[in-house]
């Protein structure tokens, strides 16, 4: 009987769906299997059409098909991975994680304790299923290392992710997932990707993007958030479906 094997996932990835995403899924797809990743999920803010398509054209790039998004939680921003519908936002983040369970998802705190990001503070975070204790995006080593400490003190998955919002930021960071007694990575499908992500057969793999790059990042997706806020309240314009803060 297999070991089992291990696949390589990038848990949280932004399309041109999320209004401060840039790329289309099929070059994310094209970009994922370049650098050799098993997976990606595409986690747009507040919109999983985009993740959904991404899911079932990943096989034709040889990957996991996994759906999901990112929410905006009353306490912050929630991962909800592997679910076929968005979440309804703006609840809890307690009732939130139980909305993504009874989907069949694995509910992940994206980049905690980043008020500026929409980080759900620590002391709202009492039950969930995974951490992301690793975000290519922060400008420095500290909040992962707070987040994994985090982590490991209250038992949640680790996960690692690249948080990138164009393609060829993708695996920046990435989960290695243990898939056991599966005989190769092809044999992997979804339900045994968050099976792992739920008994925490996980690793984290990555490195952080370079200063300048970051800053840059923030800026521009302040600048994005403002324009979007502002054609949002102009007259005659329709309304626009409201993601929060770029993650």
């Amino acid at each position: 009987m297999s070991d089992g094997v291990t696949v390589t996932v990038d848990p949280h990835v932004h399309s041109a769906a999320s209004y401060d995403g840039h790329d289309p899924v099929d070059l994310l797809l094209e970009q994922a299997a370049a650098v050799g990743l098993d997976g990606i999920v595409v986690t747009d803010h507040d919109t999983i059409e985009a993740s959904l398509r991404a899911a079932d054209l990943a096989p034709e790039y040889g990957l996991v098909g996994i759906p999901g998004v990112e929410v905006s939680t009353a306490q912050g921003h929630l991962l909800a991975i592997g679910v076929e519908e968005r979440p309804p936002p703006r609840r809890s983040l307690d009732e939130t994680v139980d909305v993504v369970r009874e989907m069949g998802g694995v509910a992940v705190v994206p980049h905690p304790f980043q008020r500026t990001r929409h980080g759900v503070r620590r002391r709202f975070i009492e039950d969930c299923d995974a951490v992301e204790v690793y975000n290519a995006w922060v400008f420095t080593g500290y909040r992962n290392r707070r987040a994994r400490r985090f982590a490991a003190r209250h038992d949640f998955t680790p996960v690692a992710a690249s948080d990138a919002h164009r393609a060829p930021f993708i695996g920046r960071a990435y989960t290695e997932v243990t898939v056991e007694d599966a005989d190769s990575t092809a044999a992997v499908d979804e339900s045994d990707v968050l099976d792992a992500l739920d008994d925490g057969a996980t690793a984290t793999r990555g490195r952080r993007q370079p200063l300048h790059r970051s800053a840059a990042h923030y800026l521009t997706g302040a600048a994005r958030k403002a324009n979007h806020v502002a054609r949002r309240r102009l007259p005659g314009v329709g309304a626009v479906p409201s993601p929060t803060d770029s993650a």
